[in-house]
């Protein structure tokens, strides 16, 4: 008959136990490593996916000659307000492209020295927006909009909202 206690202390069954811990800890770390290079390839994927809205870059790809004023608006927009729809407010900027901003309860809103809150923003209002591009879906999340001050009657006009007569 087999002496149970003895089996329990002998080396070979606390070495199977220690293999076996071993081996779950090495399991685990597996599963942790993989966890975070889904993570990575997610994140990746989705940016590269949204690169050439979200960041600077010629409209048209890299593929075609640079000309200068194909830039893209990086982290931000300048424009005018077209539409408010809720927390999402559309502005057409400068090359005539409308881009939708989304506002947040810690979206800091300034007009000249003022703070005000984004239900004070109207239509037509020329902002200036600054934030951080959705992962997804390329609109600006934004942390900070500036309502400029609307230029002056009879003043030039070019195709910058904010700096009126210059090109």
């Amino acid at each position: 008959m087999i002496d149970f206690n003895k089996f329990f202390q002998s080396k070979l069954f606390l070495g199977v136990v220690l293999g076996m811990v071993i081996f779950i800890v090495l399991l685990l770390v597996f599963q942790a490593g993989s966890f975070i290079g889904f993570k990575k390839a997610e994140f990746s994927y989705h940016w590269s996916e949204n690169y050439q809205r979200n960041f600077a870059g010629p409209q048209r790809g890299f593929a075609e000659p640079f000309q200068g004023k194909d830039l893209i608006n990086a982290h931000g927009i300048a424009g005018q307000i077209i539409k408010i729809d809720g927390s999402t407010i559309i502005i057409k900027g400068n090359d005539n492209v409308e881009r939708a901003v989304l506002t947040k309860e810690d979206t800091v809103v300034r007009s000249l020295r003022d703070s005000i809150k984004t239900n004070d923003l109207k239509l037509n209002d020329l902002v200036v927006i600054i934030g951080d591009p959705a992962t997804t879906s390329g609109q600006i999340i934004a942390k900070l909009i500036r309502v400029m001050p609307t230029p002056p009657a009879g003043a030039p006009v070019s195709n910058s909202p904010i700096a009126p007569g210059i090109k």
